[in-house]
């Protein structure tokens, strides 16, 4: 049953009359009779982005911190869902954002409790966020892991009793659910890219299958992922052209909650991950057919093809500095080993065609070599037009994988994403350079769009510090960290520019002994970490990801630590943007890592009555080139040391 709106339309009084009226008493009368501060910055942005909802048009809100503008885009999204009988769509950065919203104590509970509302909000994660049990049921016969083994024995019953039905909804196999796992051990049993879903005999009882039957079914709010909204609307035309259904329903309307962060979700959507081992599993699985002599010398061909290929990728890849991403240069070599392994698996698929008709292959090996044989053209697709794509390697202990990459998305997604007749709202307190959101909508393809800026209000002169020191030597900047650590007793934030460097301070710190607990990213799930860390006030949490969406007021967190400009990484991706800049300094790098400064510095205060301390640290060369430019964004003095 359709969930009713919290007030009544009339034959004189419209949706959007009543709305007005409406979101007046919530921010005038309501919130206040409930203890919230009423704030102008909030009244102000909730008639701005009415406009949005009027027109069906895209709206660049930039807020501040504790603007209430998460309040503001909720409560027009819930309405508007309600008007229209679909479900608001609200895309959020990545799943730490998604668990601030619907956390206990959370926005969307506290909207709730003030309002007296009911709302039917569900989460439709990226399918990694979901255990794999085509990994994972092969690999109980490999392993002694006992916490991979506790993971298989929470599986529900029904999961592996392929005769019993199901009569509601149980879900099961989130990432959430097993907090014990380290990153890198959920890896080994999440999904993949390189999972066949469609023909996959656990498809019917997986995971993912299961919630996404259930999220789909939503009356008011589907919260996903800037990647999986974008996997979303790259699949869904190939979807339906399967007989399958899109990943997302249709929707009454769309929020990027920090939406500055949407473009490198669409590049990563378009992905196209080789393994080296995959093409050379599909095709011998297809020899071991009974297929025509042909196709088995062509088959041949390519596996030498392919293994010629990648020991050329993994003699010449050269490793970048704070990146997995190794760089591989175009050479004329490399390239003409593409074009030949493009040309003969396109030859395959044809043979393909000969090969089914003999009716001698069954249709689910049929299916899994064709849907894989296009995947891969159509990569090599990408690779082989000129400076469309951005390429790189990867390479671990146990497998090497080549990726593609479109480097422009902007007109894809201006054609598939924003010619769209909806209200599309971009929430975050860092849209703009200095006011001007062009760089960001021109990368997203936007001709057409309305915006504002709110400026926060808390009291950052009085409520923060910033202390900047030069950087001289890393045992003299983890020294100064030590320093501030014991005198603050814990409590803080270290955020790192790489994973790499967040290593190397663990590996300096464990030479110490401290006196409150140090917690590092990918140890354990996230939102388990982060909630550690909020309970016990003094402990330290260690980050190289937790730049935007981290939210934690009060006493727990009254120190951040910023130990590097974060500039980005020098990795293919990044460099073909600067190729194509006229100004790669100032079109790039600087807007890039001022952006993700001011995001990093805003998760100190998180209140008007929380304190505490920034610390930054610089070279001397950084000092003279960025001071001037980065103090005015501190909105506070800065002490340089």
């Amino acid at each position: 049953m359709t969930k009713s709106l919290p007030f009544t339309v009339s034959r004189t009084k419209n949706f959007f009359d009543r709305l007005g009226d409406y979101i007046g008493d919530v921010f005038y009368d309501i919130l206040p009779e409930k203890g919230y501060e009423l704030r102008d910055e909030q009244i102000y942005m909730a008639y701005q982005i009415e406009k949005a909802f009027k027109n069906k048009s895209t709206i660049f809100a930039e807020a501040g911190v504790g603007t209430g503008k998460t309040f503001v885009y909720l409560l027009y999204a819930i309405c508007y869902a309600r008007n229209k009988r679909k479900p608001a769509i609200i895309s959020c950065a990545d799943e730490t954002l998604i668990e601030q919203l619907v956390k206990k104590s959370g926005d969307i509970e506290k909207l709730e409790q003030a309002l007296g509302l009911s709302i039917d909000v569900r989460l439709a994660k990226a399918r990694e966020q979901y255990v794999c049990l085509k990994k994972l049921d092969p690999l109980m016969d490999k392993t002694n892991d006992e916490d991979i083994a506790r993971v298989y024995d929470d599986i529900p019953a029904f999961v592996f009793d392929q005769g019993k039905s199901m009569k509601s909804f149980e879900a099961y196999g989130d990432r959430k659910e097993y907090p014990w796992l380290s990153n890198e051990k959920w890896e080994s049993i999440a999904w993949d890219p390189l999972q066949q879903c469609s023909t996959c005999e656990w498809r019917h009882r997986s995971a993912q299958t299961l919630h996404r039957e259930y999220y789909r079914h939503a009356e008011d709010l589907i919260i996903c992922s800037h990647d999986f909204y974008m996997e979303h609307v790259w699949t869904k035309d190939s979807r339906k052209r399967e007989g399958q259904m899109p990943l997302l329903p249709e929707s009454s309307c769309v929020v990027f909650d920090e939406g500055h962060l949407l473009e490198f979700a669409a590049q990563k959507a378009l992905t196209y991950r080789f393994h080296a081992e995959t093409l050379q599993t599909i095709l011998t699985s297809y020899m071991s057919q009974d297929v025509r002599e042909e196709s088995l010398y062509l088959i041949e061909d390519i596996i030498n093809l392919q293994d010629d290929w990648f020991t050329y990728l993994s003699n010449s890849a050269v490793s970048v500095k704070g990146s997995n991403r190794k760089e591989v240069s175009k050479s004329s070599e490399m390239m003409d080993m593409v074009k030949q392994l493009y040309t003969k698996v396109q030859h395959l698929l044809d043979q393909l065609v000969f090969d089914s008709e003999m009716f001698t292959i069954d249709s689910y090996h049929i299916k899994i070599i064709e849907e894989y044989l296009e995947y891969f053209t159509y990569g090599l697709s990408i690779l082989l037009k000129d400076d469309q794509g951005i390429f790189w390697l990867e390479q671990d202990e146990s497998q090497t994988s080549f990726v593609i990459m479109p480097r422009l998305v902007e007109d894809v997604l201006r054609e598939e994403v924003f010619s769209q007749s909806l209200p599309f709202i971009f929430s975050s307190a860092t849209l703009s350079q200095n006011g001007d959101f062009r760089y960001l909508a021109h990368s997203l393809g936007i001709e057409t769009y309305d915006s504002f800026t709110v400026q926060s209000p808390f009291d950052y002169e009085n409520q923060m510090k910033v202390i900047g020191y030069t950087q001289v030597t890393e045992e003299q900047k983890w020294e100064e960290v030590r320093t501030a650590l014991l005198e603050n007793q814990g409590a803080s934030l270290l955020l790192f520019s790489t994973v790499d460097e967040m290593n190397q301070f663990r590996s300096w710190a464990n030479q110490w002994e401290w006196d409150f607990s140090i917690l590092y990213e990918g140890d354990r799930e996230i939102s388990e970490t982060i909630q550690a860390f909020q309970q016990d006030k003094e402990s330290v949490l260690c980050s190289y990801h937790l730049w935007e969406g981290l939210d934690v007021p009060g006493e727990a967190l009254t120190q951040v630590f910023i130990t590097a400009l974060p500039f980005p990484p020098h990795d293919p991706v990044f460099q073909a943007k600067r190729k194509h800049a006229k100004d790669p300094i100032n079109e790039v790098d600087n807007p890039y890592m001022l952006l993700r400064l001011r995001q990093g510095v805003g998760r100190l205060i998180r209140g008007s009555q929380d304190y505490g301390v920034v610390h930054l640290w610089l070279t001397e060369e950084q000092q003279l080139h960025y001071r001037k430019t980065i103090e005015p964004l501190l909105q506070t003095s800065v002490t340089w040391k």
